[in-house]
């Protein structure tokens, strides 16, 4: 039986023209958990695998943790495994431009409408502009499930985003779209998602965990965005 870590990237640039990097913080948290995790394993800590997704702020996150780690297990890059894009979902049921969320109610609206758009989108009711399917992203994320039990018999890293790991959860328990979405949306920058595996399935074993950041001195490195 191996051991499937699935880390989301660190905290992003939630509300600039350009989402996909790393805030100071998320480089910090990413260097963090590689700290972390060889704290914890020592000698011990090898990826038989490691898959990212494509986007610039899961390749840093992946840069950093290694850093951290001391690590340099060869990357595969996944393209499955990069992040829906939200502005595209957001477009569909919304046309009009929406004002940056720099309030807490305009930051509540923002997602009141993604999760509004998601649900359409899952549901096949909208097809966001330059996205797939959402079977299509489901394959995405499902393929780097397979790819994982059939290249890899110990530990194994995937390094992406909040969708395609909630997605993978919910492909693995069966849950509804509905909870799919929740899952989505707790996801924390950073945190750790563990599955067990054998060649034929894959078994949630912890969701959504901020191990590296446990003390007071990290209480304001915990972010969503």
């Amino acid at each position: 039986m191996g051991t499937l870590y699935l880390v989301r990237h660190g905290q992003a640039s939630f509300g600039a023209d350009d989402y996909d990097r790393l805030s100071d913080l998320g480089r910090r948290q990413s260097l963090r958990l590689g700290q972390y995790l060889r704290q914890r394993f020592g000698d011990r800590l090898a990826f038989d695998t490691v898959l990212t997704g494509t986007l610039r702020r899961q390749i840093h996150t992946w840069e950093a943790l290694a850093e951290g780690a001391g690590l340099t297990t060869p990357r595969t890059p996944w393209p499955g495994l990069n992040e829906y894009d939200s502005h595209a979902v957001l477009e569909a049921i919304h046309p009009e431009p929406l004002p940056r969320p720099d309030t807490p109610e305009l930051y509540r609206h923002h997602f009141r409408l993604l999760r509004e758009g998601l649900a359409a989108w899952m549901e096949g009711r909208v097809a966001p502009r330059g996205m797939p399917s959402y079977a299509d992203f489901v394959r995405g994320v499902t393929g780097a499930l397979d790819h994982v039990r059939e290249h890899s018999g110990g530990n194994a890293l995937i390094v992406s985003s909040g969708g395609p790991i909630a997605t993978a959860v919910g492909q693995v328990l069966g849950t509804a779209a509905e909870t799919t979405i929740e899952l989505n949306l707790r996801i924390r920058n950073t945190s750790i998602t563990e599955f067990a595996f054998t060649p034929k399935r894959h078994m949630l074993v912890t969701y959504n965990t901020l191990p590296h950041l446990d003390g007071a001195e990290f209480d304001d490195w915990i972010t969503y965005a």
